[in-house]
């Protein structure tokens, strides 16, 4: 698995550092020793067998050792005690091992951060300045310095050990930080363009679903109208009354096409509101069907909105086609109530009801998308051989007087 936060290379070179600092100081140690020409008896021999121990600790107990356990915690305490050991055998025999004795601070840093690397430290000062001591002539005063000079260094450097790491892992979490910035800007920027794209793509579908409204509650309803008309003038003697209601059908039809290709409301609410332009679809439609439809209009009326408006005309006008075509209904009711909140939109009939093959039809899903678009319900009540009753509930959205 991959680390998610890698090391710097200001971290990598620090940890080689660290790796070669106790062979680095023990072989210095060791050159200047062997090179110093005040050597007790046996002086040499002895040194070059307490380094050798040394350094056989050193690779024996770190270096040679696999990774997984050379980097466990008991592994490095038993060799950070194994360095401060040895180091102060080397000390008490000569006092230019205390460089070896310097190791010890920066293998500290192996403990960071943790309350172990000032024990490491505190560890390192105490043998450093322990070693170095010619305790047949310490005195209170002297040992009460070196335990305020151990105190201190402790404190600086193990608190330097962890004051590093601590901004090196903040630095790591403002790189992380930084990544995953621009990795959710990338990912925006592609949500935000396929975003564009579905809203392209629901724009041309809501458009061709409004024209086919448009359509089929225009054209199609006109064209049904003067195609009844024309078939009743061919079965009758007068036929300069159908042929009059078809040609007025068709000049209707063709200017409701205009108006849709326009997005304009139905030319029977350009100059008035709902309820008197509802009668005026009743009046048409009694005439054309030959049902008689009582038309009734409760509560306080108020101009609407005219999307509320045009959806329950369409609704009306849907409904009262569908009856005339479908329903060979002898009565019919419309009823719109305003009652506050809402406005109610009724069509009723004495018909032959719906049955199943006929309820998914076109007019009735288009019914109810027009319902649901503005925040409203549409509900069917039908039964064959008992009528049909179509009812819509919109929000009376208002407008100001005109």
């Amino acid at each position: 698995m991959n680390d998610p936060f890698p090391p710097s290379t200001w971290e990598r070179r620090f940890g080689i550092f660290v790796e070669v600092v106790p062979y680095l100081t023990l072989a210095t140690a060791l050159a200047i020793s062997v090179t110093s020409p005040e050597q007790p008896a046996g002086g040499i021999p002895r040194t070059l067998a307490l380094t050798a121990l040394a350094l056989a600790w050193i690779l024996g107990a770190h270096t040679l050792l696999p990774a997984d356990l050379r980097n466990r915690r008991a592994t490095t305490i038993t060799y950070f005690c194994g360095v401060l050991a040895t180091s102060a055998l080397l000390s008490f025999h000569h006092p230019i091992f205390l460089i070896y004795c310097i190791s010890g601070f920066f293998l500290a840093s192996s403990f960071a951060p943790s309350k172990w690397t000032f024990a490491a430290v505190a560890a390192t000062s105490t043998v450093l300045y322990g070693t170095s001591l010619d305790w047949s002539q310490v005195n209170a005063q002297i040992v009460l310095l070196h335990i305020a000079i151990i105190a201190v260094q402790t404190l600086t450097i193990g608190g330097g050990h962890i004051f590093g790491i601590r901004i090196e892992e903040r630095q790591r979490r403002y790189r992380q930080a930084l990544t995953d910035l621009q990795t959710a800007l990338e990912e925006n920027a592609d949500l935000h363009a396929h975003l564009l794209s579905q809203a392209r793509e629901a724009g041309i579908l809501d458009e061709r679903q409004r024209m086919a409204r448009e359509i089929h509650d225009t054209l199609a309803q006109g064209l049904a109208g003067i195609i009844t008309q024309l078939r009743a003038a061919q079965r009758v003697q007068d036929r300069d009354t159908h042929i009059d209601r078809a040609l007025t059908l068709a000049q209707d039809s063709l200017a409701e096409a205009r108006r849709s290709v326009d997005a304009l409301r139905p030319h029977q609410l350009e100059n008035a509101h709902l309820p008197e332009a509802l009668t005026t679809l009743a009046r048409t439609w009694t005439q054309t069907a030959g049902v008689d439809l009582h038309v009734e209009v409760t509560g306080d009326r108020i101009p609407l909105s005219p999307a509320i408006e045009v959806t329950l005309f369409r609704v009306a006008q849907e409904a009262l086609t569908n009856v005339a075509k479908h329903a060979n209904a002898t009565r019919a009711g419309l009823t719109l109530s305003y009652t506050g909140t809402v406005v109610l939109l009724d069509i009723r009939d004495d018909g032959k009801g719906i049955d199943g093959t006929n309820g998914q039809g076109f007019g009735l899903s288009s019914m109810r998308q027009r319902v649901r678009g503005v925040g409203g319900d549409f509900e069917i009540e039908s039964a064959p051989g008992e009528g049909t009753a179509v009812s819509a509930t919109v929000p009376a959205l208002q407008i100001g007087p005109q």
